[in-house]
C-alpha cells in the first residue's frame, strides 16, 4: 500500500488486493501531536463497523484525503443541521467550529434517550432530538419549524430516505436555492454498500 503524490488516495499493486474503504468526516484532527480521530455507528455487516468493533491499539488503517468539499460562498446568517446519528460526527464538528452567536438549529434522529450526546458550541444552538423511526420525521419537524429570517445553509446526512424528503421541502417549499445546502445520504435500508455519492432524485 503506498498514497499518490497529493496523498489523496490509496494506491495499492492490483485492484484485487484492495480492502474494503469508506469515506469518514475527521471528527478532531490535531497536526502537532499527529493525531486525527474518526467515529464509528456500530452495526452489523458492514467492514468500517466490523473494524472499529475489533480495533485495538497497534492494529493498522490506511487514511487518505481529504476529498474535495465544497466552501460556502456568501454571508450565512443561520445554520440548519439535520441527520441520524451517522450524522452525528459531521454535526458535532461543525457546532464546535461555529463562532459564539451563531444562530443554529439541529434536528437529529435517534434510537432513544441514550443514544443523545452534550453538543460543546459556543453557537447560539436550538436543538430538538427526534425517534427514529418514520422515514419522514426529520422532514415533518423541520417543516413545523420556524425559519429566523436571512440566509441559511442547510446540511443533513443520514438515511436516504429520509434526507431525502428533508431536501424535497427545503427547495420546494421553503424555496432555499440548492447552492445554500448539502444533502449526503450516508446509507439506504435494505441496500450494502451504498454509494453515498449517488444523485438524489428530483
Amino acid at each position: 500500500m503506498d498514497s499518490d503524490a497529493r496523498g489523496t488516495r490509496l494506491v495499492f499493486p492490483s485492484e484485487e488486493q484492495r480492502p474494503p474503504g469508506r469515506e469518514f468526516t475527521p471528527r478532531r484532527f490535531d497536526p502537532e501531536a499527529g493525531e486525527v480521530d474518526f467515529e464509528f455507528v456500530i452495526h452489523a455487516g458492514g467492514p468500517a463497523s466490523d473494524w472499529a468493533a475489533n480495533a485495538e491499539p497497534g492494529h493498522k488503517v490506511g487514511v487518505s484525503g481529504p476529498r474535495r468539499s465544497r466552501m460556502i460562498v456568501g454571508d450565512v446568517d443561520w445554520y440548519l443541521l439535520a441527520g441520524d446519528e451517522t450524522g452525528l460526527p459531521s454535526i458535532a464538528r461543525r457546532l464546535e467550529e461555529l463562532p459564539e452567536g451563531t444562530k443554529v438549529i439541529a434536528v437529529v434522529e435517534v434510537d432513544g434517550p441514550s443514544d443523545q450526546i452534550d453538543f460543546q458550541t459556543d453557537a447560539d444552538l436550538d436543538l430538538t432530538w427526534v425517534q427514529k423511526g418514520d422515514p419522514e420525521v426529520l422532514a415533518d419537524t423541520i417543516r413545523k419549524l420556524d425559519f429566523p429570517s436571512g440566509n441559511v445553509f442547510a446540511w443533513a446526512g443520514g438515511e436516504t430516505t429520509s434526507i431525502a424528503p428533508v431536501r424535497r421541502h427545503l427547495l420546494r417549499e421553503r424555496e432555499i436555492p440548492s447552492g445554500w445546502m448539502r444533502m449526503t445520504g450516508y446509507w439506504k435500508r435494505q441496500i450494502a454498500n451504498w454509494d453515498h455519492h449517488t444523485p438524489f432524485e428530483e
